[in-house]
């Protein structure tokens, strides 16, 4: 499937993004967290659910999750997916829940956009019950992304730094060493970090950039049809070490995971 301008931003996500980048992380999230049966669990920047479904597979009826997004059309897509999840409608940095309500605290590459990281951290640890493990997966940084690095390159080399730097900006948060620092500016106790390795698979060339063109949170109303044109002509040569034999677009791309918990 290739995307189309005329697609909505979450119907976008949901069909060709999940497949390909997010679907993998929501087990490997839920493990980091240590979610299990009857555990009530927060999955911050839920978008259409990826992470939380997951979750309530996990907790079963005997548990609770709730997905909280800023998006309400992301959350409109989310709520078709299942009701057994309590979608709300949030801000990161300031979460509508008490002190110590949750067992978990999970997020999946939300983190790279809220508008006050520390803060959110800060809001995340705070609803954490004692005994409580969180887990916040981010873009590793895009020189581990050899397939995004190469489009990025493309991207500044035939147009400008402006629409790189745009595409660049869901691998900002790729440094252990920042995320620590976060860490500690949140007075988290403890934290733990690690790189955990993830494919990207797209249909085809086109399929890749056609869905990145349509994506609201980086090229989204950047390139015109003519410039859509020249860089797929670009994308044809420069990502061809990247096609399969079955025509696909495949390479790594990595996350790390900021985990802790909960005295």
């Amino acid at each position: 499937m290739e995307a189309s301008q005329e697609h909505s931003p979450a119907r976008v996500y949901e069909d060709l993004f999940v497949p390909a980048l997010f679907a993998q992380w929501g087990p490997r999230v839920c493990d980091a967290a240590g979610i299990s049966l009857g555990k009530k669990v927060l999955d911050v920047a839920c978008g259409t659910g990826a992470l939380t479904c997951v979750a309530a597979e996990r907790v079963g009826t005997q548990g609770k999750v709730v997905g909280l997004d800023i998006n309400e059309d992301m959350l409109g897509v989310a709520r078709t997916k299942t009701s057994l999840v309590e979608w709300r409608q949030g801000r990161a940095e300031d979460l509508p829940f008490e002190d110590e309500s949750f067992d978990a605290v999970v997020s999946q590459f939300g983190y790279m956009f809220f508008e006050n990281q520390v803060s959110a951290l800060r809001e995340m640890f705070r609803v954490l019950r004692s005994g409580g493990r969180m887990a916040i997966a981010v873009c590793d940084a895009l020189d581990h992304a050899p397939g995004y690095a190469v489009l990025a390159e493309m991207l500044h080399r035939l147009f400008d730094l402006e629409v790189a730097e745009a595409f660049r900006a869901p691998f900002a948060c790729g440094d252990p060493d920042q995320l620590l620092f976060h860490c500690q500016e949140a007075e988290i106790p403890n934290p733990k970090i690690f790189r955990e390795d993830g494919i990207v698979r797209f249909d085809s060339i086109t399929a890749l950039i056609s869905t990145e063109r349509a994506c609201v949170w980086t090229l989204g109303g950047l390139l015109d049809d003519a410039q859509f044109e020249q860089l797929l002509e670009a994308a044809e040569e420069s990502l061809l070490p990247f096609v399969t034999p079955d025509g696909s677009v495949q390479f790594e791309m990595p996350a790390l995971v900021i985990t802790a918990g909960k005295d």
